[in-house]
């Protein structure tokens, strides 16, 4: 079994920072990519940013800028900072990671007040 345990969300002003955190752990030690998708109310579910390979990506071109990923490969932790947050960020952020299958963390909750 894998799991993600997510961590950091909460309520934040506009401007404000989070930190999420997330911590892989189960019978796999290494993954391909890990990264963060996040939903919104009504939207679809949007790829945030990713990291494999050494390599990190921002896929959500409004969050370009503020938000970056981080990941440590021996602790197998993916880390998504986010800056000068906004209401349009508000959304249930999920972290992902993928071996041949791709295995969901529970979601933590993202709230940008105006």
């Amino acid at each position: 079994q894998v799991q993600l345990v997510e961590s950091g969300g909460g309520l934040v002003q506009a401007g404000g920072s989070l930190r999420l955190s997330c911590a892989a752990s189960g019978k796999i030690s290494s993954f391909h990519a890990m990264g963060w998708y996040r939903q919104a109310p009504g939207k679809q579910r949007e790829l945030v940013a990713s990291h494999s390979a050494g390599s990190a990506t921002v896929s959500v071109d409004s969050v370009k800028g503020r938000f970056s990923i981080s990941r440590d490969y021996y602790k197998n932790t993916v880390a998504l900072q986010m800056n000068s947050l906004k209401p349009e960020d508000t959304a249930v952020y999920y972290c992902y990671a993928s071996l041949k299958q791709t295995y969901w963390g529970q979601g933590t909750q993202v709230t940008v007040s105006s």
